[in-house]
């Protein structure tokens, strides 16, 4: 499950920006994910309720966007959305591409309600 070792890095990044920016909690975490990644959705939710545990992002929600994949043919210079494990370009049948979208994971936002007084 390698959902548990991303979640890991991703607390570490939410505890820094959190006291970078002197944040008393996490309420919220907003990640950005490339379907390339293989995230799954469920695994990683549980990944991080794990990860989170004892930390400033205890008990955060963790809200998950999917970036669609988005290479071009070397070949024909056509761009198109590949699949998973298929980078077959439908024009010229040649998988040889440059990914150009979807291969990332990127901690989108992190934030806190103000405390109510």
């Amino acid at each position: 499950m390698h959902e548990l070792s991303i979640a890991m890095q991703l607390v570490e990044q939410i505890v820094g920006v959190a006291e970078a920016n002197q944040l008393p909690r996490v309420d919220e975490v907003e990640l950005q994910t490339g379907v390339l990644r293989r995230v799954i959705p469920e695994m990683m939710q549980a990944a991080f309720k794990e990860a989170t545990g004892n930390s400033i992002a205890d008990g955060a929600v963790l809200k998950i966007t999917d970036i669609p994949a988005k290479a071009r043919c070397d070949q024909c210079a056509l761009e198109f959305e590949p699949e998973a494990d298929n980078f077959l370009c439908p024009e010229c049948q040649v998988a040889n591409v440059t990914v150009l979208e979807g291969n990332v994971i990127i901690l989108k936002s992190v934030s806190c309600q103000a405390d109510q007084s």
